[in-house]
């Protein structure tokens, strides 16, 4: 890339929705709405559906149209790294957690990341996903000369899950 970069990018964009390819709508509808507690939207037919948290047109839109029936991605082939969930609270992360467990969905793995914490597991399409919350940014751990300086540690998943909420 030869050319200037110009300025940055305007702080308030932000990252509006995912779309996701599933093989089963009905299954990928049972993980995000059934798991992890998203809101159906709209369902279009039997292809495609979109579900948000709090009543927004979509986060994350599921299709069928050039999957249905698919695999996943092999290893070593490019896409989806994973999708990212920020949830507002430590509580509401271990209310996620708890939910995961309820589910059987096994989690890939749990990290302190310094400015976050953060829970990993696939989708039933094999779709990575990650759930986390951030820190304070007063929280953040900085270096020397001021610079953030995340890390990667693990995070002690029996502590997040006694700070969600009882089930009444």
């Amino acid at each position: 890339m030869t050319e200037t970069l110009k300025a940055g990018i305007d702080s308030g964009v932000q990252i509006g929705h995912v779309h996701l390819k599933v093989a089963d709508l009905d299954r990928a509808l049972a993980f995000y709405c059934g798991v992890l507690g998203f809101e159906l939207m709209m369902r279009y037919g039997e292809s495609a559906a979109f579900i948000s948290a709090g009543g927004y047109h979509h986060h994350i839109g599921l299709n069928t149209w050039e999957s249905l029936g698919g695999k996943p991605p092999a290893p070593g082939t490019t896409g989806l790294y994973h999708l990212a969930i920020v949830y507002p609270t430590r509580a509401t992360l271990a209310d996620a957690l708890q939910r995961l467990i309820a589910a059987d969905v096994p989690l890939d793995g749990a990290s302190d990341h310094g400015v976050s914490e953060a829970l990993y597991l696939r989708d039933p399409d094999g779709n990575g996903v990650e759930l986390y919350r951030d820190l304070p940014r007063a929280e953040w751990p900085k270096d020397a000369a001021g610079n953030f300086t995340m890390f990667t540690r693990a995070l002690d998943v029996r502590k997040l899950l006694a700070e969600a909420p009882t089930s009444a």
